[in-house]
């Protein structure tokens, strides 16, 4: 006589995360976009402030023995290729890959995806507050400081004159949201799946933030603020439980067989 032996995927929690309308995710999202894009331009206006606390991030960097700029942005120049490709990143890696993350979770992972949204919501919100209370001049704009503008010496470009952009407010450095929104992914990504290797996920905003300092759109404090920012919003904003299918995968092993009574033949 055999013991009775469940399955693994019949004894877990199913996921019942309800996905959320998908015409309304499309709105919200492209509404998250939108206001990223739009709420910049309205700090602008800044120009005097924005250098004179460029002037002041850049000493409070050297006062905190905090690494040179030049000294990633140095390394990129050693080849043509290496800092175009940067640029590269820099101007097409941004959007699309924090979209892909959410349609991903969207489909795969529906409390993960709330979760993640509304975390972007909340460090995208809290980011486009901060340009009005203290507008920063990237690096590139700061003379004195032996930075490069790469993307302009080497394209690919995103920014214009900032006189003539009417797209983006190019004295709102801080915080990074190239940085911040690089971080979710990773951090969204790392929660949502259970692989072994899913911490190389990290290599992402590893890069972006060599990215942005290399080619001197944003000091380092610029990433640490938007750091602390996502932080922040990650403390406020509830994370999805995790299911016992979702346990068991990330354990690694099959469910545990039923207690066999003694005596009985396996």
């Amino acid at each position: 006589m055999h013991a009775r032996t469940e399955p693994a995927e019949a004894q877990a929690e199913p996921d019942t995360s309800a996905r959320p309308p998908l015409i309304r995710e499309f709105l919200l999202v492209a509404g998250l976009f939108l206001v990223y894009k739009l709420g910049r331009r309205l700090a602008v206006g800044h120009t005097g402030a924005a250098f004179a606390d460029a002037r002041g991030v850049w000493r409070l960097e050297r006062a905190l023995h905090l690494p040179h700029e030049t000294a990633v942005q140095s390394a990129l120049l050693h080849g043509g290729v290496l800092v175009r490709l940067a640029n590269t990143y820099y101007a097409t890696v941004h959007f699309p890959a924090t979209l892909a993350f959410l349609v991903w979770l969207y489909l795969r992972r529906p409390a993960h995806y709330v979760w993640a949204r509304r975390v972007l919501a909340v460090v995208t919100t809290a980011a486009l507050v901060l340009p009005f209370a203290f507008p920063l001049a990237p690096p590139r704009m700061l003379a004195g400081t032996g930075l490069v503008d790469t993307a302009r010496v080497y394209g690919p470009s995103v920014y214009g004159p900032p006189a003539d952009d009417h797209l983006s407010n190019q004295f709102a450095a801080m915080p990074s949201l190239h940085f911040g929104w690089a971080l979710m992914v990773a951090v969204g990504l790392i929660a949502a799946t259970r692989s072994r290797r899913r911490r190389l996920w990290l290599l992402h905003p590893l890069i972006t933030l060599l990215v942005i300092v290399g080619t001197a759109n944003h000091y380092w404090l610029d990433a640490a603020v938007a750091a602390v920012m996502l932080g922040a919003a990650l403390a406020v904003v509830p994370a999805p439980r995790r299911t016992a299918t979702t346990a068991r995968r990330g354990a690694g092993r099959p469910a545990a067989r039923e207690a066999v009574p003694a005596g009985a033949v396996r």
